[in-house]
């Protein structure tokens, strides 16, 4: 059911009823209903992300941080829900629950860029160099533009108006240090399940968060699985927001 939040600036999906035990963002250049197979009989709230859906865009280039506060301000009306995100919406999750740990009592994260990717190849020289001289002032951004354009992913091509400009900011966030501060500060639980044929997020990159995260996390790669939301990965994530919305008491 489409529900409106934040007196009507914002747009979710309402699964179950209430309390909202799950909060679950959307990736990118796609919407809450991304999640209707994986929220199914759940208490859970699919928030259409500003840009995206229904949500109109922000009216200047947000980043992944202000994404996070303002989904923070419908969190604060909740009660400590399982905060699920893929790709951008994880992002958006990840630095929610480094910045305001006491919104969420768990993480179920999939499909996120957490590091910089590994540039090579000639391509990506030329681009790089394009970008280094850029910001030195040393190229136009007219000349940067057509860079990008030219070089830039089908995600950047199509977006549009302000959402490029956010988008440019996000694929250049590197998560280490929200990282290690949900790692070493209020205990939140965290799962990874992640598409063992991921090219937008390698599995390199929760390996290598599993090394910051250690006793913290859980890490799952699913086999046949890619990028986006298709069913082996859905029901490894239910999986893990059933494991988060009941935890199993410790066996002492």
């Amino acid at each position: 059911m489409l529900t409106t939040l934040l007196d009507g600036q914002a747009f979710a999906e309402r699964h179950g009823s209430d309390p909202v035990r799950v909060v679950a963002l959307h990736g990118w250049a796609r919407n809450r209903n991304d999640w209707n197979s994986t929220l199914d009989g759940l208490d859970a709230l699919a928030i259409d992300l500003p840009g995206f859906g229904t949500t109109p865009a922000p009216e200047s280039a947000w980043s992944t941080e202000r994404y996070a506060d303002w989904v923070s301000t419908i969190l604060r009306d909740l009660d400590r829900p399982v905060l699920v995100g893929h790709s951008f919406g994880g992002r958006v999750s990840i630095q929610l629950a480094a910045k305001y740990p006491e919104l969420t009592s768990g993480l179920v994260l999939t499909g996120i860029p957490l590091y910089r990717p590994q540039a090579s190849g000639k391509v990506n020289l030329v681009y790089r160099t394009g970008r280094a001289l850029h910001r030195r002032g040393l190229i136009a951004d007219s000349r940067m533009e057509k860079l990008r354009e030219k070089y830039g992913s089908p995600d950047y091509r199509n977006a549009k108006g302000v959402m490029r400009a956010v988008l440019v900011k996000a694929v250049n966030d590197d998560y280490t240090e929200q990282i290690d501060t949900i790692a070493h500060g209020v205990e939140i639980p965290v799962r990874l399940v992640w598409g063992e044929g991921d090219t937008a997020a390698p599995t390199w990159m929760p390996e290598q968060a599993m090394a910051i995260l250690r006793d913290r996390a859980t890490l799952e790669v699913v086999s046949g699985s890619t990028h986006q939301l298709a069913s082996g990965l859905e029901q490894n994530l239910r999986l893990a927001i059933d494991e988060l919305v009941h935890p199993q008491p410790e066996v002492r």
